[in-house]
């Protein structure tokens, strides 16, 4: 008699531990709970919304506006919520339903891609010692190829290559992927302030990263703390917003609920709260990226019509003062206390070219005066300038100057009064949308890499009319 029961015992557990494994294969969130159970809780319900949002992105179901099905997807969480661990899970849950998927990851470093690779094997050749369920028992056919050691690059039995973890500028050479994986492109706030580093980082992505596919239609995830306008997942949200799907999760929302209290409740959060850069902090936990909280300019008053009341057209020219600088010229109309941009010339073409162009806005926009930096070149130009526009019959007052103030500090005193008075026209993102970013993207601190737009609009309010600042604030308007 206690042999039966024990059997039945056996059997009834028998019978639930393939009815875990079963629903475990089909169900990503499943699969988690299964292989680690202590970590993947109910209580973790944003773990519960991750997993359920990989799967239907792995299987074709989150669509776009149009109906068509999003492959591209960006995750943001804060540090230590498990984005990661369940990115390896999601990597080893992907091949278990298709052997012929192959994965290439990317990381900051090559020791962080070498620890995503090793993880996602470790995974796949879980043995079991103490008889609870491992990824063998739900993906019985899958097994890594014997002889396959390397934790960068490996693959499964019976396939020629399955995965490769790389860090980020490394070569991708001669691979091609179905499923690319970025996680933590940018390594830490030095860089994101860091906008060569920015641009280094966007050149891989776009020359080597990209170039990737191991067929027609390839499934892009970047997982990734958004750090700035110009990180990987600033760029593509600006230049492609429909085609990613966005999961975005700050570690507090609107009404004061933590993400996850049993990994950072509100005590704890307060206490890194305190100590913490608020930039920074705003990054990691809050989902704001870091250059919009530290840029200099917050946002600027914008026109529809010109006031009838102008009183006359000024101008200030930045000119080039090295190979990669840009020419920056501004037209404003005055009113009072206020200029209204009206043209902007913001470009690297050569002196000859600009002179010319110059000239042509002056010309047009009748300008009565003008201020040109005379620094390394200038008063040549300047000279051009005024030999052109007198060659075609204009006249105005064109002044050059040598300008020997400090341009960060003269840029940083005279912001407040640039954001007050000077107005640009409601559409000014698209008229000069090159000016644009130069000067919304702006930051207060770290490594920008241009200030010319910056620099002409502090000239502009310090060299072509003294104001009395003491009107009224205005709609503000980016």
């Amino acid at each position: 008699m206690q042999d039966l029961i024990e059997k039945e015992n056996l059997d009834l557990i028998t019978a639930m531990d393939q009815a875990e494994i079963e629903l475990s294969r089909s169900d990503f969130w499943e699969f988690c709970k299964t292989l680690s159970p202590d970590y993947y809780t109910d209580e973790k319900i944003h773990l519960e919304v991750l997993c359920t949002k990989l799967q239907a992105f792995y299987e074709r179901r989150l669509l776009k506006p149009n109906g068509l099905f999003h492959n591209k997807m960006i995750i943001e969480m804060p540090p230590q919520h498990g984005k990661s661990r369940t990115l390896t899970n999601f990597t080893a849950w992907i091949l278990g339903h298709n052997q012929e998927e192959r994965v290439i990851t990317g990381s900051y470093n090559d020791d962080l891609a070498q620890d995503f690779s090793k993880y996602t094997r470790d995974i796949i050749q879980a043995i079991s010692n103490t008889g609870e369920i491992v990824y063998s028992d739900i993906f019985p056919h899958v097994r890594i190829k014997r002889g396959d050691a390397s934790y960068k690059q490996w693959a499964l039995e019976g396939q020629f290559f399955n995965y490769k973890g790389t860090g980020v500028n490394g070569t991708i050479t001669g691979k091609g992927a179905t499923v690319r994986i970025i996680d933590d492109p940018v390594k830490s706030a030095e860089v994101a302030y860091n906008e060569n580093a920015l641009d280094k980082l966007w050149t891989w992505y776009t020359g080597t990263w990209i170039s990737r596919r191991g067929g027609p239609v390839v499934m892009d995830i970047i997982c990734n703390t958004p750090w700035a306008r110009k990180d990987p997942t600033g760029r593509l949200l600006d230049l492609q917003p429909e085609e990613w799907y966005r999961l975005s999760m700050p570690v507090i929302d609107e009404h004061e609920n933590m993400l996850c209290d049993t990994i950072l409740d509100r005590q704890a959060y307060a206490e890194i709260e305190a100590v913490a850069d608020p930039h920074i902090l705003a990054a990691n936990y809050l989902m704001q990226r870091l250059d919009i909280k530290g840029r200099l300019y917050s946002g600027f008053n914008t026109y529809l019509k010109l006031p009838e009341d102008t009183t006359g057209t000024v101008s200030y020219t930045d000119t080039a003062d090295e190979g990669d600088d840009f020419l920056n010229t501004i037209v404003a109309k005055t009113q009072g206390l206020f200029w209204y941009v009206v043209d902007v010339i913001y470009t690297q073409e050569a002196q000859e070219v600009t002179e010319v162009e110059v000239a042509d806005m002056l010309i047009k926009n009748e300008t009565t005066f003008d201020m040109i930096e005379s620094n390394n070149g200038g008063r040549a130009f300047a000279r051009n300038v005024i030999r052109i526009i007198k060659d075609r019959g204009f006249r105005s007052f064109i002044r050059w100057f040598h300008q020997s103030k400090n341009k960060k500090a003269r840029i940083l005193t005279q912001s407040s009064t640039v954001q007050k008075y000077v107005l640009m026209p409601e559409d000014w993102k698209q008229k000069w949308p090159v000016f644009y970013e130069a000067v919304t993207n702006y930051q207060k601190e770290g490594k920008n890499k241009h200030d010319d737009a910056p620099d002409t609009l502090t000239g502009l309010v310090e060299k072509t009319g003294k104001r009395q600042m003491s009107v009224g604030s205005l709609p503000i308007s980016l």
